[in-house]
């Protein structure tokens, strides 16, 4: 009874995917990680599997690396790599021929299209990059900063964008959350290199404080966009389970940052933590930390690149 239900389960698995195998775009099929979603879903499993159980026990008796060139290097270079991204999406429809309202995937094999695909894909390769912010944590023995949050945003974003561009790879609507999320990006790396670098390059930071509106504004643009979707007369984007994703995934996260927002801005609750890291004069006099790696932590927050919060333990005054 029992093989014969594992038989089932297999030829089920096997069947579903021969199914994704034929409705994977053929225009897609031939990028590199584009094949199979088993070879992707290894690839992040592993990256947990990493990250939460055999990265911390290698380093448990080691001494934390300090990389601070590599990281200047990997955030800058992230920069750079997010810059073109944007600038991709806006020759390849946001900036040319597309309406900003229901704009559908186009099926052709145009130029345009084509182009399309192609920085589709590079959004989708660059959070395969963006796992080295957690091997920097791990490397440099931060764990605090290992939430569950980050986790599940590092691994669950590529996860659900091979779905995005197996089925619905030549933009449209659906993709212009990925151009936001590239320009945060480009703003948030920008950021962390500078932080990065040593204590001589924190006068340039004063407007750490408007990394949480950055990213609220994102969250913000993101739902509103993908809202008209609701409110149109006809709008046959082709797989419209992705347009409900968007929406959801943009207010998660809107309702997260606008409560750290009321809660360290407006009611001042998130007090500064002691970290090891550089202290940063502020304004008012009192000190911040940002950790060497690029990440600024203040009121027991730290903001990551991909738009995720951890929050750490607050030291009381």
């Amino acid at each position: 009874m029992a093989i014969k239900m594992l038989q089932e389960v297999v030829a089920n698995m096997l069947n579903f995917h021969n199914y994704l195998v034929e409705r994977t775009d053929a225009r897609v099929k031939d990028y590199p990680l584009m094949q199979s979603p088993v070879r992707m879903t290894l690839i992040l499993l592993g990256y947990v599997v990493v990250a939460l159980y055999l990265g911390p026990r290698l380093m448990a008796k080691r001494k934390p690396f300090q990389l601070k060139e590599a990281m200047i290097i990997y955030n800058f270079s992230m920069v750079a790599f997010n810059a073109y991204i944007v600038y991709e999406f806006l020759m390849s429809g946001w900036g040319t021929t597309y309406t900003w309202r229901c704009d559908l995937c186009d099926p052709t094999s145009s130029p345009e299209a084509l182009r399309m695909i192609r920085v589709a894909w590079l959004f989708y390769f660059s959070k395969y990059i963006e796992l080295m912010d957690t091997m920097f944590f791990v490397l440099r023995k931060k764990h605090s900063q290992i939430t569950f949050l980050h986790i599940f945003h590092h691994s669950f974003m590529p996860w659900t964008w091979w779905w995005g561009i197996t089925l619905t790879p030549a933009g449209g609507m659906g993709s212009f959350h990925a151009m936001v999320n590239a320009v945060v990006h480009v703003i948030m790396y920008f950021y962390y290199g500078l932080a990065a670098a040593g204590p001589r390059f924190q006068k340039f930071l004063w407007w750490k404080k408007y990394m949480t509106a950055i990213q609220l504004t994102q969250f913000v643009l993101v739902s509103v966009h993908i809202s008209q979707y609701y409110f149109m007369e006809k709008c046959d984007y082709q797989v419209p389970v992705f347009i409900h994703l968007i929406w959801i995934y943009g207010t998660f996260f809107f309702v997260l940052f606008s409560n750290f927002w009321v809660q360290a801005y407006i009611k001042g609750k998130r007090l500064p933590r002691q970290t090891e890291d550089t202290d940063v004069a502020k304004p008012n006099g009192t000190a911040g930390k940002v950790e060497s790696n690029g990440v600024h932590t203040e009121n027991g927050f730290a903001p990551h690149a991909n738009g995720t919060a951890d929050y750490g333990k607050v030291k009381e005054v």
